[in-house]
């Protein structure tokens, strides 16, 4: 038993690096999967449609903790192999990201007017390009405030992890309250961190919401 040291929250800040390295996975691997999924809602087609919806309808009626356990303790079974703490969050944490983010991109898309499609039709772009050069930058304007104010959400949700032994900010803050049975002490640095993190995005996120008004 030890008080509550600088040596602690050296600890809390050296596992806060596993957060943002969380935080980038999810979103550097699941970026490209939501726009995907964004574009199959968004689309024509029945069937890519339908199948965009139906991830969608699996992954959102599943609390975040349950599609950890299930990845954490069925990657094992179905791969026959033992995966690291960090494939398997990593892999929960894409999947998750994929389906919100996408969710915020399709309305950016669906947000851009009809006539803004035609008018690219109409000047012979493909598909792609009208999509590149035309709906995408409009679309990207639209969802960015909605985009940074999930990356708050996703920061935060990032504790999660610790409920199978990934070490970052929560589960060094677990660590540092059994050694220092400080726990208030503790888990209000714990808080102070994150707090540090998320209000300039928050702040940030309104910002742009304001600047390109995207609520209208």
């Amino acid at each position: 038993m030890r008080i509550f040291s600088a040596g602690d929250l050296l600890s809390l800040l050296s596992a806060l690096q596993w957060t943002v390295v969380l935080t980038l996975i999810a979103l550097g691997c699941g970026g490209p999967l939501a726009l995907g999924l964004a574009v199959m809602r968004a689309g024509r087609a029945a069937l890519p449609r339908w199948i965009a919806a139906l991830l969608l309808q699996l992954v959102q009626g599943v609390p975040l903790l349950g599609l950890l356990m299930f990845i954490y303790f069925g990657m094992p079974v179905f791969l026959g192999v033992d995966v690291p703490a960090l494939v398997a969050v990593a892999v929960a944490y894409t999947i998750w990201t994929a389906v919100f983010l996408g969710e915020i991109w399709r309305g950016g898309i669906e947000a851009v007017k009809p006539a803004q499609w035609e008018a690219a039709e109409c000047l012979g772009l493909t598909k792609w390009q009208q999509f590149r050069w035309i709906i995408g930058p409009q679309a990207f304007r639209i969802a960015l405030p909605a985009t940074v104010g999930f990356l708050v959400q996703l920061v935060k949700n990032t504790s999660l992890a610790s409920i199978v032994g990934f070490v970052e900010l929560a589960r060094a803050g677990q660590m540092a309250s059994a050694a220092t049975f400080q726990p208030l002490l503790t888990y209000t640095v714990v808080a102070a961190i994150y707090f540090a993190i998320c209000f300039p995005l928050t702040t940030w996120s309104r910002s742009l919401e304001a600047r390109l008004n995207g609520a209208r």
